[in-house]
């Protein structure tokens, strides 16, 4: 920040906090307002619009820009895309002080978020956010659009008081989180690196240093079809799914037995989710096909 401050300054750590405190109500709203945009993988750009105009009305250099697979395919990390990029938009907000001294930042958060599922399941419509008992419910109301809001009010919180981060600030609104990270990597495809990034996923009150991260698989059995009238002298690839599944799970067992060190205290940090599966072309035939869709997810954080 611009001045001599001393990190051990209680007086300024009450300040701060007390200035947070000072703009929950706007960040309550804010969140509100962001949830309410349904910013499903492909369907992001409304509620990025809505970030950038936040963004700009806080004297932020606004960049918002397509994903150009093109542009990230070659480097490291980057995963395969499912969805179609046509609507993929990423948004960074930069702070820069005319003489920046001392360390940049990163804050980043995601905006996409994953499906509903079904909505008789919710008690109320998922984009209606409502606050009960001290916890504000809705689809991405957690993960992670309270995070993107914590960024852009933590700043807020600062200018509050009469200060500004005294070198470069990048709030990162990015998206295709929930399946590859690409989203992230554009940011940083594009400049926007830093000495340091802090992202605001929640977990448990605690900070994270460390993710291993998520795997997809795709499985496909093939069998041989029959009429159901002569379903032995056919191959149900349905069926045939069955004993890879327990496999899969026997391997999980097997990899959280001899976990990393870094996880000894985490009991089941390895979870494979079988989370999809298809196959057959008729009812009253014996399947030839089947496929499933298999998410290998390391959930624990390697947390201090």
């Amino acid at each position: 920040m611009n001045g001599q401050v001393d990190v051990l300054d209680t007086a300024l750590i009450r300040q701060i906090l007390e200035s947070v405190d000072a703009g929950y109500d706007a960040q309550l709203e804010f969140l509100h307002e962001l949830i309410k945009y349904p910013s499903q993988r492909g369907q992001e750009a409304t509620a990025q619009d809505f970030m950038a105009t936040a963004l700009r009305s806080r004297g932020y250099d606004v960049d918002r820009w397509q994903i150009q697979l093109e542009d990230i395919q070659h480097l490291p990390g980057f995963s395969p895309a499912h969805v179609s990029y046509e609507n993929a938009w990423n948004v960074v907000g930069a702070h820069r002080p005319r003489q920046a001294k001392g360390r940049s930042l990163i804050l980043n958060g995601h905006i996409d978020i994953v499906p509903t599922g079904p909505l008789d399941m919710w008690s109320q419509p998922p984009y209606e956010p409502t606050i009960e008992q001290g916890w504000m419910y809705g689809r991405g109301a957690g993960d992670m659009k309270a995070g993107l809001s914590a960024n852009l009010f933590a700043v807020d919180a600062l200018a509050r008081i009469g200060y500004r981060p005294a070198a470069d600030v990048y709030q990162q609104s990015v998206i295709e989180e929930e399946c590859t990270g690409n989203g992230a990597l554009a940011c940083l495809q594009r400049g926007y690196g830093a000495d340091a990034a802090i992202i605001t996923e929640p977990y448990n009150d605690m900070l994270g240093i460390a993710q291993v991260g998520v795997i997809w698989l795709q499985v496909e059995v093939r069998g041989h079809p029959a009429h159901a009238a002569f379903a032995s002298q056919g191959f149900n690839a349905i069926e045939a799914s069955y004993p890879l599944i327990a496999a899969l799970h026997d391997l999980e067992a097997r990899w959280n037995a001899d976990k990393h060190p870094a996880y000894e205290q985490i009991e089941h940090p390895i979870h494979f989710v079988v989370s999809r599966i298809e196959g057959g072309d008729w009812t009253s035939s014996v399947p030839s096909w089947c496929l499933g869709l298999l998410t290998i997810m390391e959930e624990s954080y390697i947390h201090i």
